[in-house]
C-alpha cells in the first residue's frame, strides 16, 4: 500500500450512513502486513439475500469459486474479506482455506457456512494461511456496530492510497432506502463481468434474482468501462447484499426486475457503481491524471467499446498523456489495431475539448501551446469521432508513470 495519497483522490468523502441489517467489524490479522488491518468482517440479519458477479478469468481464486457455488442458496449472513493474501493459484491448499474461514465465520456469527460469502486480495499463489481467522473472527462478531464503513473499506486495502465508499438514499415505494457501497483496487484492473472487490449493501426488500439482474446490467457501463492497466485479476468480485429491513417502514417487495417501482432504486443503485469505479481509475496505480475516452460515430456501441479500450488501454497512448502530450498519432495507432470498423479519412480527434486532428489529418486550426496548455489538466478527455454510425461509448482509465512500474516492481518484495 503506498503511502502517498493519489493527487487524483476525491476532496470530499460521503457520510456513510447505517444500513439496518448490517455490521462491520476490522481487525488486524497479520495475513501479510503488520501493524495494519486487514480483515473485513460484515454481518448481516437473518433474511438477507446476495447476488454477485465475478472474473471471468479462467483461473480464478478460491474465494471466487466459493462464492459462486453459495450464491445459489441466495442467502448471506456473513461476509469476509482479507487483504494481503489473494488465496489465488492455491490449488487444494486454497480450497480448504475457504472451507476453514467459512467455518470459523458461521461458528461466530451462529450461521451455516454456506451463508458465509467471501473475498480475498493480494499476492496471488502463496497459500492463505486461514487458521489466522480462529479467534479473530469471534472477537469481531462480538464487537461488530453499523457505523464503520471507512474503517471497513481502509482493511480490504493493498496498493489503494485511498478507501473508496460512494452512498446514494432514494424512495421505494413510499420509503426511503439506502444503498452503501465500497471498492478496492488501483492495478491489475481491466474487470470482466465484476469488478477488483467491491461490495453494495441496501436495506431495500429485493429478491436474490432482482439484485442479481441488477448488477448484471450495472455492471457494464461502470465497472466494466474501466481499465488500469488491462489486466483481469483472478479475484474480480462484486457482491450485493439487500436486508430487506426497509420492508418495516412500508418498501414494498421486489421480486421482478421489470417492476416499475425499482425505476428510482435502479437510477440510484447504478450511480454508486459508477461512483465507486471512477475512484478506482482515481486511484490507478501511480496515476496522476484521470482519463475518459468517447467514441462516437462507430458502426455499433459495442465496436466503439472495443476502439475506446484499444485507445485506454495503450501503453503508447497513456504514457504521452503522462509527458502532457497531446499526441494524436498514437490515438490514430490505437484505434486502427482494434480490428473494428474505421476510416482514416473521416477520423476526427480532440483533447479536452480541442480538436487536434480532422478528415483523416491535422486540423488546420491546431494550436499546440494552446493544446499543451489544456494537457496539463489532472482530468483529460479523448474524443474519437468516427463518422460511420450512430454507435457510442465511454471508458475510464488514467496514465501510465514511472510509480506504476516501481510499484509493482516491488510488489512482492
Amino acid at each position: 500500500m503506498s503511502s502517498a495519497v493519489s493527487p487524483l483522490a476525491p476532496t470530499e468523502v460521503p457520510d456513510m450512513p447505517v444500513i439496518a441489517g448490517v455490521r462491520l467489524a476490522t481487525a488486524a490479522a497479520g495475513i501479510r502486513y503488520k501493524g495494519r488491518t486487514d480483515v473485513l468482517l460484515a454481518i448481516m440479519d437473518k433474511g438477507t439475500n446476495a447476488a454477485g458477479v465475478f472474473t471471468q478469468s479462467k483461473c480464478p481464486s478460491a474465494p471466487v469459486e466459493w462464492c459462486r457455488a453459495q450464491l445459489k442458496g441466495g442467502a448471506a449472513r456473513a461476509l469476509v474479506v482479507n487483504s494481503g493474501n489473494a488465496n489465488a493459484f492455491t490449488g487444494k491448499t486454497g480450497r480448504q482455506a475457504t472451507t476453514l474461514t467459512a467455518s470459523i465465520a458461521a461458528k461466530a456469527v451462529g450461521c451455516k457456512p454456506n451463508e458465509v460469502f467471501l473475498a480475498s486480495t493480494g499476492v496471488i499463489g502463496e497459500p492463505l494461511d486461514a487458521t489466522k481467522f480462529d479467534g479473530v473472527l469471534g472477537t469481531l462478531a462480538d464487537s461488530a456496530a453499523p457505523a464503520d464503513w471507512m474503517g471497513a473499506a481502509r482493511a480490504i486495502m493493498t496498493t489503494d492510497t485511498f478507501p473508496k465508499v460512494a452512498t446514494a438514499t432514494v424512495k421505494l415505494g413510499k420509503a426511503k432506502v439506502t444503498i452503501n457501497g465500497m471498492a478496492k483496487g488501483a492495478g491489475m484492473i481491466a474487470p470482466d463481468m465484476a469488478t477488483m472487490l467491491s461490495f453494495v449493501f441496501t436495506d431495500a426488500p429485493l429478491s436474490s434474482a432482482v439484485l442479481q439482474s441488477l448488477l448484471k446490467s450495472g455492471v457494464q457501463d461502470t465497472f466494466n468501462a474501466l481499465t488500469i492497466d488491462s489486466d483481469t485479476s483472478t479475484s474480480d468480485t462484486l457482491l450485493a447484499f439487500a436486508t430487506g429491513t426497509a420492508a418495516a417502514h412500508g418498501a414494498p417487495k421486489i421480486t421482478r426486475a421489470s417492476d416499475p417501482r425499482l425505476k428510482a432504486f435502479t437510477k440510484a443503485f447504478r450511480a454508486v457503481l459508477a461512483d465507486l469505479a471512477e475512484q478506482v481509475a482515481r486511484d490507478g496505480e501511480g496515476a496522476r491524471k484521470l482519463v475518459e475516452v468517447i467514441v462516437e460515430g462507430a458502426t455499433t456501441s459495442i465496436s466503439a467499446r472495443r476502439i475506446a479500450m484499444s485507445i485506454a488501454n495503450s501503453p503508447l497512448v497513456k504514457t504521452a498523456i503522462a509527458g502532457e502530450d497531446a499526441n494524436w498519432g498514437r490515438v490514430v495507432m490505437a484505434v486502427g489495431k482494434a480490428g473494428e470498423p474505421a476510416n482514416r479519412d473521416k477520423l476526427s480527434i480532440s483533447f479536452n475539448g480541442i480538436r487536434v486532428a480532422k478528415s483523416g489529418a491535422r486540423d488546420p486550426s491546431y494550436n499546440e501551446a494552446e493544446v499543451s496548455e489544456a494537457m496539463k489538466s489532472p482530468k483529460i478527455q479523448i474524443k474519437v469521432s468516427l463518422g460511420l454510425g450512430k454507435g457510442r461509448d465511454r471508458v475510464l482509465t488514467c496514465d501510465l508513470t514511472k510509480e506504476y512500474v516501481a510499484i509493482n516492481g516491488d510488489y512482492r518484495s
